[in-house]
C-alpha cells in the first residue's frame, strides 16, 4: 500500500520535469561548426580550440602559378592566431552547409566567404571530417580551398546570407 501511495505522489512530479530533447547528430555537428566560426568572430581561442580533436589536422589546397599546392597548417598555431589581437574581425560567413553522419563519423561541406571586418578577402569551401569519440563531436580534419575569383554570390550585392536571411540559406 505504501508503494502505491508513494508512486501516486511522485508520478505527478515526473510530469512537470522539463524534457530534454535529444539533439540529432546533424544538429550536434552543426553546433560544432557554428562554434568554430562564432569563436573566430569573437577572437575566442578557447571556444575554437574546444572544437578540434587533439589529433586534428588542417589543410589548404590552392594553386600557385597554375600548379596545385597542398599546405598543412598547425591547429595550435591557428588557435593562437584566432586569440591574437587584431584590428578587424575574422568573419567567415557560411551557407548551404551539407552534413552527412554515419555512426560516430561525420562529414560537412561548408561553402564560405572570409571577410576582414567588412572587407572581402576570399571564398572557398571547408571540407570537415568530424568524429564523436566520447566527449562529443570534434573536428578531426579541416581542408579548405581559397580563391578570389568565382566569389560573386558573396560579393556582388549579397552579404553571403541565404534567401531566408540565415547564413546557410
Amino acid at each position: 500500500m505504501r508503494m502505491w501511495l508513494l508512486l501516486f505522489l511522485l508520478l505527478p512530479a515526473g510530469l512537470y520535469v522539463p524534457s530534454v530533447a535529444a539533439q540529432s547528430p546533424e544538429a550536434a555537428v552543426r553546433a560544432v561548426i557554428d562554434q568554430l566560426f562564432d569563436g573566430m568572430r569573437a577572437g575566442d581561442s578557447t571556444r575554437v580550440r574546444a572544437v578540434f580533436h587533439p589529433q586534428a589536422r588542417l589543410w589548404t589546397i590552392a594553386e600557385r602559378d597554375g600548379t596545385p599546392v597542398l599546405r598543412e597548417g598547425a591547429v595550435d598555431r591557428f588557435v593562437a592566431a584566432v586569440g591574437s589581437p587584431r584590428d578587424a574581425v575574422w568573419d567567415e560567413r557560411i551557407r548551404d552547409v551539407e552534413i552527412r553522419v554515419d555512426d560516430r563519423m561525420a562529414a560537412a561541406w561548408v561553402p564560405y566567404a572570409f571577410f576582414l571586418g567588412d572587407a572581402f578577402s576570399h571564398c572557398g569551401v571547408n571540407a570537415l571530417q568530424l568524429v564523436d569519440d566520447g566527449p562529443g563531436w570534434r573536428i578531426l580534419a579541416l581542408t579548405d580551398t581559397r580563391r578570389q575569383d568565382g566569389c560573386e554570390r558573396w560579393t556582388e550585392g549579397g552579404d553571403g546570407q541565404g534567401a531566408d536571411g540565415n547564413p546557410d540559406g
